[in-house]
């Protein structure tokens, strides 16, 4: 039987962390130590292992550095049961946890100049430290080069993603009902891509900064305040059970700004208070990071009805459904310009976003509460705060989420002078 622990050995500020392999053999306990390459600071190592931890960044740090001390772990303690404990050394050790680290950095075995292979190659080595929205991104962007290279009949190659295969692939996007934005955010990914096969050694087009998609500003649709109070208001007589259980995550998602893959899974266990405040605390599915943010009023008094409990957790694609049929009781149907998916064709059971102008109903959707709140509340919390809250990680992106221009900025500003 071995176990391993880590052990911060330094005087200095920033060190890397020390391992430790114990084990027993012959009735005699062994010990042997070496040096990761984690490098954290002494003042945060002083906290990691403490268990009443209230502050956000510590706990975030403490989840990063546990998700890598546990992968060496489980590395060494792999090799340690595969091998002759007699041989079993300083130099085994050091041997073993190069390897641990020439895996981690070995990102591809069998260089490829195609596109779609390396799409794979780079799935594959960053889907240990990326989110699954972001696979599901890339793995999408992959499918839609597949599809481009069947329609094409040859095999797209990293050193031909230039102006000419833009065009090219604009041309077929455009041609299969794909929006301009979905084409931009496909090129974006595609470039990300080809720089870092360039970061492996691979040669890739001197065009490829050149390749500048355009974005169209996407409609800015969010429920304001008089909306909200028409969804409280609604009469409960028309409502089923499904539509009451979404109405109320609705009203939860405008109060709380956050996404519908973490409000979904709040729980009142979640829930404490502290200064008679009540607090809500998380871990946030998208980036990882531990959450704690305030409680609306407006929440708690949803959770008075339901005996303190959140509504029943249902699947987003039931919830877009229900909170359009939600909206429409609501009478929220003054027609305004937007895009939703329909069908390509009757019976292809193709489905493209379309712009246009429809109800206002038909074009809600899970994102809708956090977008109102981050509106609703601009000007009157402080956007740091805001921030905080929706988790975006600059201003510039923060007003880009709630349609704010640069003059409305400066009118903003104005109101100082």
């Amino acid at each position: 039987m071995a176990s391993i622990n880590f052990l911060y050995r330094s005087t200095k500020d920033y060190a890397p962390l020390n391992l430790r392999l114990l084990f027993r053999i012959n009735n005699q306990d062994k010990v042997i130590g070496t040096k990761t390459k984690l490098v954290v600071s002494k003042n945060y190592w002083k906290k990691h292992n403490l268990k009443r931890l209230k502050d956000i960044d510590i706990l975030n740090e403490r989840k990063k550095v546990n998700d890598e001390l546990d992968k060496i772990e489980s590395f060494l303690l792999k090799k340690f049961h595969n091998s002759n404990p007699n041989l079993i050394d300083k130099k085994w050790l050091n041997n073993q946890l190069e390897a641990y680290y020439q895996e981690e950095n070995d990102f591809i075995e069998e260089p490829t100049d195609g596109l779609v292979e390396y799409f794979e190659d780079f799935l594959r080595i960053k889907g240990k430290e990326i989110s699954d929205s972001s696979i599901k991104k890339y793995t999408t962007v992959k499918n839609l080069v597949i599809k481009f290279d069947n329609y094409t009949q040859r095999k797209t190659k990293i050193n031909e993603v230039n102006l000419a295969f833009k065009d090219e692939f604009e041309d077929f996007c455009l041609n299969n009902h794909y929006s301009s934005n979905t084409i931009a955010k496909a090129l974006r990914t595609i470039k990300t891509v080809c720089n870092h096969a360039k970061l492996n050694g691979h040669s890739i087009s001197h065009q490829i900064d050149s390749i500048k998609p355009k974005y169209l500003k996407p409609d800015h649709i969010y429920l304001n305040e008089k909306e909200i109070t028409s969804i409280e208001s609604i009469d409960e007589n028309k409502l089923t059970e499904s539509l009451t259980n979404a109405r109320d995550w609705l009203l939860i998602s405008c109060y709380c700004g956050q996404r519908v893959s973490d409000f979904m899974r709040f729980d009142k266990s979640m829930i404490r208070f502290e200064k008679n405040k009540p607090l809500i605390e998380f871990t946030q599915k998208k980036t990882g990071k531990i959450m704690t943010i305030p409680v609306h009023q407006k929440i708690m008094k949803i959770l008075s009805r339901r005996d303190g409990n959140f509504p029943r957790p249902i699947s987003d694609q039931k919830y877009n459904k229900y909170i359009k049929d939600v909206c429409d009781l609501a009478k929220i149907n003054q027609i305004i310009k937007g895009s939703k998916k329909q069908e390509t064709k009757k019976d292809s059971k193709i489905y493209r976003k379309i712009s246009g102008e429809f109800p206002k109903h038909e074009l809600v959707s899970s994102h809708i509460g956090r977008r109102s709140f981050a509106t609703n509340h601009y000007g009157i919390i402080p956007t740091t705060f805001l921030m905080y809250i929706t988790g975006h990680s600059t201003e510039a992106m923060f007003l880009k989420y709630i349609g704010k221009s640069n003059k409305d900025l400066a009118l903003e500003i104005s109101k100082f002078f």
